[in-house]
């Protein structure tokens, strides 16, 4: 679809807004479809790969930060990354055949959970990050990678909550959440290349802010504490949830 040059500065405002919010406390995501489908008016099968394409740099970026200050347990990494590679195409090939207003209510819901789930959860930094079998990692990570893929959200958000349920350390979840959007948005876009409509002007315009975001945010993650962010986001998350799923019911009740 064509784009003016003021729809592609509210994209990137929006690219840029996830992408701080992703790289800092890992749940900013989830932001990003439900702006460009219910502010940006996009298709959200389109919305979906677009996304998914801006998540390889943005996770680059916000992996390489995590990596220089040693927030990454790669052990724990490479059995996440291994199970959510190949779920992510799969995943990649569900949005190509799902109903969209399927699609938008799923990602609604997922929305207000999340952000429900981040503003009761009570987060513990003291844990061993090592009690996780590989096993456990390989069905956390292909369920990541499949729940990511269909929904847009690249990875964070599904993973840290999940990782933060088995006392694994904030860090070390948001940490271990960026690394696994590398295979995720990896091999869902070469999912959406192949079944999808990817929209390679709405993509880049994402990739460079959101690439943007990711790395000011994830300095911040390392600097300031997270608490007060956490919750701005859990509260926005929880308003923009029920808003999708309150547009979705009306669109069901006309």
């Amino acid at each position: 679809m064509p784009w003016s040059l003021a729809e592609l500065t509210a994209v990137a405002m929006l690219g840029l807004v996830s992408g701080l919010m992703i790289g800092c406390i890992g749940i900013g995501g989830v932001i990003l479809v439900p702006a460009l489908v219910w502010l940006g008016n996009v298709p959200i099968q389109s919305g979906i790969p677009a996304a998914m394409l801006a998540y390889i740099m943005a996770g680059l970026i916000a992996t390489a930060v995590f990596a220089r200050n040693k927030s990454i347990d790669w052990s724990m990494a490479a059995w996440l990354c291994a199970g959510a590679a190949p779920t992510a195409f799969i995943g990649a090939w569900a949005v190509s055949i799902a109903s969209p207003q399927l699609l938008e209510a799923g990602l609604g819901l997922l929305t207000f959970l999340s952000g429900l789930n981040a503003l009761r959860g009570r987060h513990t930094d003291g844990a061993p990050a090592h009690a996780l079998s590989s096993t456990l990692l390989l069905v956390v990570g292909a369920a990541t990678g499949f729940l990511s893929s269909i929904s847009g959200t690249g990875g964070p958000l599904v993973l840290v909550p999940i990782l933060m349920s088995m006392s694994v350390p904030v860090l070390t979840s948001v940490g271990l959440s960026q690394a696994i959007q590398l295979p995720i948005a990896i091999t869902a876009t070469a999912g959406n290349a192949l079944y999808g409509e990817l929209d390679l002007i709405l993509g880049g315009t994402l990739a460079a802010s959101l690439t943007a975001g990711s790395w000011y945010g994830a300095r911040l993650a390392h600097s300031v504490p997270r608490a007060i962010l956490r919750r701005i986001v859990s509260i926005v998350l929880v308003v923009l949830g029920a808003c999708i799923l309150g547009k979705v019911g009306w669109q069901l009740l006309r």
